[in-house]
């Protein structure tokens, strides 16, 4: 096995009282992808920065090509969760800029520049300021700009989240480019399917090192445990719940109409008459939560506490041909869908392709250019405060007040929803509760880590019980286990009447939606049931069982085929 080009022994990392990194032991091999994956507040982060130079350990040692990193760093290229791009900045200035902070000779700037943008296909957006690109063309810049000296190492901090599928099958091929020069890469994750494409894989969890190995070594644990079931004849979502609440189940997912079900060692399954089940392969996202210990139960505590949302024959939110024009660009064109009580809508697409803009529109955070859209029996345009009041949004990026500790965010949004005291503190307390917030409550907001910045943006947005819930991809970035408490509560909530309109990148999460909806290039391209767009998939590329995520590709190639076709007669 050939020298490692990164690696540590006994690495542990203290933060006063707090053990962010035990003695943890690895190697960044040359010309591989190593996975570095993990529950938020694992210590992904806090050991890629060891690595980095940018931070000391408390114990064990570090070496860098043989050496301390601080004595390496011309040869390490690093991309942060959140890169330092300067969004006042062009393309080709951003480039510029860290071309000169690296030491690039100024006769090699236009060379390295052609070939950066040919390999991250930016050249065509050179002049766009980088606060203007969508959020995988960032991603792709941010890489652009980690490689402007050649590194032999690069560190790449959670690269994917919240990229679209397509962006992050353009990274993953970008980087399998740089590997086959011999660049080791250390790539940290939150989705887990990326994690079976690295080469070796690194589990931590609270600071310890639970795996290291190849992926399929994980899987292998649990050959046999996960089942994919069928034929229940209650609601999906029900069966779920009751299944995971039994001790002999530690997860569970849906998966179109079937559910997939994770079972604990050795346990014996009996799910009644009518019910199939088939034994599925096994992912590393299954063996992944099976090494933390199961995922959460099914019942959810904030739905046991939600009111009843009253039956209705109208639907709860409507868009009828939303459509948003910003100067001479189109952002959403001609939306047109209607979501009944009680169920799950997913918008799908590329980053940039207009889902966010048809939120706010909904929302009443943007006014339509064309088009009508109703909340919970509101007209945005006639009663735009009224459909404000009747729903809850969890904005794409966090929207709270991080100056505020989490205890004044809670008053202040109990304030701003007009709940009267008694009330405030009846929910206050149960969100504190629900979420596990009790140790948090004078800790700014805007440090928290981030699976605790979700649920508090999710408790600021339900402790009202509105009837509708917007969520713009409530779950991006945070770790399995916190996407599994998401859902297990938006799950609950839809069965007590709550209607939610989400959107995410996490294609296995599109199949918890009743229906999905695919936007690209502002425009809808298919509308129907998981399984539906699955078979469609199907047709199109001829592939067996394909994933949503195959669905997602498919579908969009075949638009872009047909609109070439197009142009071209």
């Amino acid at each position: 096995m050939a020298e490692a080009l990164a690696s540590t022994t006994g690495l542990a990392k203290r933060f006063g009282d707090t053990v962010a990194l035990d003695g943890v032991d690895l190697a960044v091999a040359p010309g591989k992808i190593t996975g570095l994956v993990g529950p938020d507040g694992a210590g992904k982060t806090t050991l890629i920065r060891i690595l980095a130079g940018l931070m000391a350990p408390s114990e064990g040692t570090v070496e860098l090509l043989g050496g301390a990193p601080a004595r390496h760093l011309a040869d390490l290229g690093y991309m942060p969760q959140r890169f330092g791009l300067y969004e006042d900045l062009s393309v080709v200035e951003n480039l510029n800029l860290y071309a000169e902070v690296r030491g690039l000779p100024k006769s090699e700037h236009a060379d390295t520049f052609k070939r950066l943008m040919d390999f991250t296909d930016l050249a065509r957006f050179s002049d766009r300021l980088a606060g203007k690109l969508s959020g995988g063309m960032k991603q792709k810049l941010g890489l652009a700009c980690a490689l402007v000296k050649t590194p032999k190492v690069l560190l790449l901090d959670e690269p994917g989240v919240g990229v679209d599928p397509i962006s992050r099958r353009e990274l993953w091929a970008m980087v399998g480019d740089l590997t086959d020069q011999g660049i080791g890469v250390l790539w940290s994750t939150a989705y887990l399917d990326e994690a079976e494409q690295c080469d070796t894989v690194y589990l931590l969890n609270e600071g310890k090192l639970l795996f290291d190995g190849p992926p399929g070594e994980l899987t292998g644990e649990i050959d046999g445990r996960v089942l994919r079931v069928t034929g229940f004849e209650e609601r999906r979502r029900r069966f779920l719940t009751r299944a995971l609440d039994l001790d002999e189940v530690i997860d569970g997912t849906i998966q179109g109409r079937a559910v997939r079900l994770l079972l604990a060692e050795n346990a014996k399954l009996d799910l009644g008459s009518g019910v199939r089940t088939e034994v599925a392969a096994p992912r590393f996202e299954d063996g992944f939560i099976a090494r933390l210990g199961g995922g959460p139960k099914g019942t959810s505590a904030l739905a046991e506490r939600y009111r009843e949302i009253p039956a209705s024959t109208d639907n709860a939110i409507e868009a009828k041909g939303l459509t948003k024009v910003f100067g001479d660009f189109t952002a959403a064109k001609d939306m047109n869908f209607a979501i009944p009580r009680g169920q799950i809508f997913g918008l799908l697409g590329p980053n940039g392709a207009g889902k966010s803009t048809t939120f706010k529109m909904l929302c009443g955070l943007l006014t339509p250019t064309s088009g009508t859209g109703a909340v919970a029996g509101h007209d945005l345009r006639r009663s735009a405060a009224d459909a404000r009041a009747s729903l809850g949004y969890m904005a794409q990026k966090f929207s709270l007040y991080g100056d505020l500790s989490v205890r004044q965010n809670l008053n202040f949004f109990a304030g701003a929803y007009d709940l009267d005291r008694a009330t405030a503190k009846r929910a206050i307390d149960a969100m504190v509760h629900i979420f596990e917030l009790e140790k948090k409550l004078d800790v700014n907001a805007g440090i928290l880590p981030l699976g605790f910045k979700q649920r508090l943006a999710l408790a600021c947005a339900v402790m009202h019980e509105p009837p509708v819930l917007f969520l713009d991809e409530p779950t991006s970035g945070v770790d399995p286990v916190t996407r599994r408490e998401f859902w297990t509560h938006i799950n609950g909530l839809v069965e007590h009447g709550v209607t939610v309109l989400v959107t995410t990148h996490f294609m296995d999460e599109a199949e918890y939606c009743d229906r999905v909806t695919l936007i690209y290039r502002a425009e809808q391209i298919a509308t129907g049931t998981p399984d539906e767009l699955k078979a469609q998939a199907e047709k199109l590329a001829g592939t067996d069982d394909p994933t949503m995520e195959d669905a997602f590709i498919a579908l969009i190639e075949e638009f872009d085929a047909r609109r070439e076709a197009r142009e071209a007669a």
